[in-house]
């Protein structure tokens, strides 16, 4: 059983490195022809990675060097232990047994965690004002984020009777929509809206690349990054974004396409990763290309009053479906 789950995590972190990076292309595609530009090949953050990885790190003469050379390991690690939590399809996720959403989000704080401490740790002036807007950014929407998980948490209570309540497991074969009335589907929609609204800000893209902002800082946390260093900042990138569009879909969207046996699974596998693109599409891709970038104090009041209001909103709605016949 060991060697089968050490073999399955290393199937899934090898299969996801490569969707991730395709998807991250494909998004720079779309974007680019939605601006009216040719774009680079999708291909081109496979071949940005192989040559980052080429390249000499070169750490800042006033750096904490230890730290500046182990926060972009800690991140990327961080990010591929997620996938090992996650559901693909009808297949089952390698540690499900083991995790639920609540460490999930644990685990996802730990890669933005690192570009503050390695934007600290630097010692430029650029990267310590990225850094204290990243924490600013954090602080602002992991609130409405951790409402979309409670709610839908709290709301399966009232059907399932197993302690699991937060498991992804639990969550995709029991979606809400089926087991609400017309106000808890309007709150449960709510709380889509909210968790959509927060994944921009958790990739930071635009408008929510404050912390980065090149234009301002100088790519902020990341400006003293290179090499391999940049390079393991770039994959945890790319596999963070497929992360948050998965959980989207797992939360919200858990459906397959219903055909049963081996090709089944097979199609439904292959459905997963259809709508995880679809998400990024919609939730990323057009939103950088719409929106220009935000102000750090406009990101924070939106987070904390605005998105927290709607996810407050929508929880009210889903506790008072309960007393509708």
């Amino acid at each position: 059983m060991i060697v089968l789950r050490f073999l399955g995590a290393i199937g899934i972190t090898v299969l996801t490195l490569f969707i991730a990076l395709l998807f991250k292309g494909i998004d720079r595609k779309i974007a680019a022809r939605l601006q009216g530009r040719f774009g680079p090949p999708i291909l081109q953050p496979f071949w940005d990675v192989i040559k980052l990885m080429g390249k000499e790190n070169i750490v800042p003469k006033g750096a904490v060097k230890w730290i500046f050379n182990s926060v972009p390991i800690i991140g990327l690690v961080a990010t591929i232990t997620v996938l090992f939590y996650i559901p693909y399809g009808s297949m089952g996720a390698v540690f499900g047994p083991y995790g639920d959403v609540i460490l999930i989000l644990y685990l996802l704080i730990i890669p933005a965690l690192s570009m503050v401490i390695g934007g600290f740790a630097s010692g430029s002036p650029y990267a310590t004002v990225g850094a204290q807007r990243e924490m600013v950014m954090m602080m602002s929407y992991e609130f409405p984020l951790a409402l979309s998980i409670i709610g839908i948490g709290w709301s399966i209570s009232h059907f399932y009777t197993g302690s699991e309540l937060f498991s992804l497991r639990v969550i995709s074969s029991n979606p809400l929509w089926g087991h609400l009335g017309p106000l808890g589907i309007s709150g449960l929609f709510l709380l889509l809206v909210t968790l959509v609204a927060v994944v921009p800000a958790e990739l930071s893209k635009v408008p929510f690349d404050v912390p980065e902002a090149e234009t301002e800082i100088a790519e902020g946390v990341l400006v003293e990054y290179s090499g391999r260093n940049l390079a393991m900042f770039y994959l945890t990138d790319a596999v963070k974004a497929f992360i948050v569009a998965a959980l989207i879909v797992l939360l919200f969207f858990p459906y397959g396409l219903g055909v049963g046996g081996f090709i089944g699974w097979i199609l439904d596998f292959i459905f997963f990763f259809v709508k995880v693109l679809a998400v990024m599409i919609v939730n990323v891709t057009f939103v950088r290309v719409a929106i220009s970038r935000l102000k750090i104090d406009q990101i924070s009041y939106g987070y904390l009053v605005l998105i927290s209001f709607i996810g407050l909103v929508g929880i009210l709605l889903m506790y008072l479906d309960r007393f509708m016949v």
